[in-house]
C-alpha cells in the first residue's frame, strides 16, 4: 500500500525496540535487569501520595471535560509561581503552554519554528532530536560531543554550525548522559547565540534555543542553570520544556509545560489545539494544587532523589570496581536525571560461541543474553554504532537489582576474548 514519504522513511525508536525485545524475553521467563526505558517502576518509585489523592479527588469532582487548549489557568498560575520561586524566572500565564508531557511540546516547538530545510543544531548524543528533525523536514546537524566535556556541547563545537540555523536544541541535565552544563559552558553558548542573532538582518529568522530542563529538579550536588537567567536578553529566543514526569516519578500522569515568548507559545498552542495533545483535566487540577505546595514537593524530592542517587552511585561504584580489576569499562559520575553513562569497550571481542561483537548493539545484546542486563547504546541517541558508550536508566530497577547485576556483568565480560 502506498503511504506518505514521511511515513515510509520514519525510523522507529531504538530504545523502544530494545525494550520490547527485553519484555518479550521476560514474558518467556527470563529475568533481566532492564535499564533501557527512561521510566520508573511504580512499585519502586511511586508518585507522591498527596498527588495521587488530588488526582482521585479531581475525578470524584467530575473534572473530566476538555481543558483549555493552553492548560487550565490554576495550573499555569502554579507554573508561574514555580518559575519565579525555583528559577528566578519571570513569565506570565500567557507565556505557559500545558500539554500531555514534554513530547508534544518539543514537537510543537519544531513545527512552530521550522520550515522544510531549516537547519537545527543538536548535540550527539541527545534524545530524539534526529527524529524530530525528520518529522519537521529540518536539516539536522548533530554535533558530536566527548567525555572530556561530560558529553555536553561546547560553544567552540557549536559555533561553526550556527550561521543560518533556526534552532539550537539543548538539554540539561542531559538525556542520555545524566550530565549537566557548567555555568561557564552555558554562558559561552549563550554568548555565541547572541552574537549570531546580532549579525542577522531584521527579515531573517533569529536563532532560537529550545532548552529541555525536564530533569532540572533531579540534580545531585550540582546547580541547574538556564539561558535566560544567565543572559536575560535571550528571553525572546528561548523556549523551555519542563513538567512533572521525571521529578515526581509521574511519567504516566502526562502533565508537562513549555514556556517562552508569548508569540511563539501562542503558535504552539494553535498547533497542539488541532492535535489535541492536552494533559487530562483531572491531572491538571491535581498538579495545580500539589505542585504549588513547595514544602510537600521538597519533602518528596528529598527522599526520591536520595533513592535515585543511591541506585546511580551503586552502578557507578560497581563499574569503577570493574575498571580497577582491569576490565575495559568506565562510568561518568552521576550529576542529574536518572541516567548513568557507561563505557563498555568490547567491540571487536569474540564470544565463547565464536561470534565477533561488531558494534555497540552486539555488545548490548551479548550482555542481555549472558548477564541479563539491558542497556541502550549511544547509537540510539544519534552517535555512530562504533561508539562504545551506553545509557543506563535506573528507574526500573531496585537497588538490590543493580547490586546483583555487577557480578553478572563481570562474569559475562570475562568470557570475551
Amino acid at each position: 500500500m502506498k503511504v506518505s514519504v514521511l511515513a515510509n522513511t520514519l525510523i522507529g525508536s531504538e530504545i523502544i525496540k530494545i525494550g520490547n525485545e527485553v519484555n518479550e524475553m521476560k514474558r518467556k521467563g527470563a529475568e533481566i535487569a532492564n535499564l533501557t526505558i527512561g521510566d520508573f517502576d511504580p512499585s519502586i518509585f511511586p508518585i507522591p501520595a498527596e498527588l495521587k489523592e488530588e488526582i482521585i479527588d479531581a475525578y470524584h469532582h467530575n473534572q473530566t471535560n476538555y481543558p483549555p487548549a493552553d492548560g487550565i489557568l490554576p495550573l499555569r498560575e502554579t507554573v508561574v509561581g514555580v518559575l519565579k520561586d525555583r528559577y528566578a524566572l519571570s513569565y506570565t500565564t500567557q507565556d505557559i503552554l500545558v500539554a500531555g508531557g514534554s513530547r508534544p511540546l518539543i514537537y510543537a516547538t519544531y513545527l512552530a519554528l521550522i520550515d522544510p530545510g531549516d537547519k537545527v543544531i543538536y548535540p550527539a548524543p541527545s534524545w530524539n532530536n534526529n527524529h524530530y528533525c525528520h518529522l519537521s523536514s529540518a536539516k539536522g546537524i548533530a554535533v558530536e560531543t566527548t567525555v572530556e566535556n561530560n558529553f555536553m556541547p561546547t560553544a567552540a563545537q557549536l559555533k561553526p554550525h550556527l550561521k543560518g540555523a533556526t534552532l539550537l536544541a539543548l538539554c540539561s541535565p542531559l538525556n542520555p548522559t545524566g550530565t549537566m552544563f557548567t555555568k561557564a559552558q552555558l554562558e559561552e553558548i549563550c554568548d555565541v547565540v547572541i552574537a549570531e542573532n546580532d549579525s542577522r538582518s531584521p527579515d531573517e529568522k533569529p536563532l532560537y534555543i529550545m532548552y529541555d530542563q525536564i530533569y532540572s529538579l533531579l540534580t545531585f550536588g550540582k546547580e541547574h542553570i538556564n539561558p535566560v537567567s544567565l543572559r536575560p536578553e535571550l528571553k525572546d529566543y528561548v523556549i523551555y520544556i519542563d513538567g512533572i514526569s521525571k521529578c515526581l516519578s509521574a511519567t504516566g500522569v502526562r502533565v508537562g509545560w513549555g514556556f517562552g515568548p508569548e508569540k511563539i507559545i501562542g503558535k504552539m498552542k494553535s498547533i497542539l489545539g488541532h492535535i489535541g495533545a492536552w494533559a487530562p483535566k483531572a491531572e491538571q487540577v491535581a498538579v495545580a494544587k500539589y505542585f504549588k505546595n513547595a514544602n510537600l514537593v521538597d519533602q518528596y524530592l528529598s527522599s526520591f532523589k536520595k533513592q535515585v542517587q543511591n541506585s546511580l552511585d551503586a552502578l557507578y561504584n560497581g563499574f569503577q570496581q570493574l575498571k580497577t580489576e582491569g576490565f575495559a569499562v568506565d562510568a561518568v559520575i552521576p550529576m542529574g536525571a536518572i541516567y548513568l553513562t557507561l563505557k563498555i569497550d568490547y567491540i571487536g571481542k569474540t564470544t565463547p560461541e565464536g561470534e565477533v561483537l561488531k558494534n555497540s548493539a552486539d555488545v548490548n545484546f551479548y550482555l542481555i543474553k549472558e548477564a541479563q542486563v539491558a542497556l541502550v547504546p549511544f547509537s540510539a541517541f544519534g552517535t555512530d554504532e562504533t561508539v562504545n558508550w551506553f545509557r543506563a536508566s535506573v528507574g526500573g530497577c531496585s537497588l538490590s537489582d543493580i547490586e546483583n547485576m555487577i557480578p553478572r556483568i563481570k562474569a559475562a565480560l570475562s568470557k570475551l576474548k
